[in-house]
């Protein structure tokens, strides 16, 4: 499992190509040969970009979903609308699909942003907006999120 680390402003030209910065590729260079798969966020107007061996993992459980209950084949098809599987060429650079583009608004000025072991990939903006809009009720989410759930672990803050 691979835990990604940072944040990272970024160019997307007008066919939607992004170059990675060197320190997050860096970061992907073990998995690099085995490529991505990049698709809509369901909470969020920004693409989730997913190292395969995740994006496996994933599938593995949706898997054990019944497919004969409305909900969840409704659910699997959303989910996967819309998802490519896309490599980084050999200059560092990944090409974003015209239709998700234009789901997350993405005009010259691009976010990075790890997510754990996926990148969120923002038109910048937007990104900036999310992050002031929850600004004030981060403290009560990490609290609900990340506080005492009665295991014996201990968390630096």
């Amino acid at each position: 499992m691979i835990n990604f680390i940072g944040t990272y402003d970024c160019k997307a030209d007008a066919k939607g190509r992004v170059m990675i910065p060197v320190a997050l590729k860096n970061q992907m260079s073990p998995i690099l040969n085995q490529g991505f798969v990049i698709k809509r966020s369901v909470f969020q107007p920004c693409l989730e970009l997913y190292p395969m061996e995740e994006w496996n993992l994933l599938m593995q459980k949706m898997n054990k979903k019944n497919r004969f209950k409305k909900k969840n084949n409704d659910f699997i098809r959303r989910f996967s609308a819309g998802v490519k599987v896309i490599e980084i060429d050999g200059t560092g650079r990944m090409l974003i699909p015209k239709n998700l583009v234009e789901f997350a608004n993405i005009s010259k000025e691009v976010v990075l942003s790890s997510a754990i072991n996926i990148i969120e990939i923002w038109d910048k903006d937007s990104y900036e907006k999310v992050l002031e809009e929850t600004a004030e009720d981060f403290a009560d989410l990490a609290e609900e999120v990340m506080g005492d759930d009665g295991d014996d672990e201990s968390y630096v803050s």
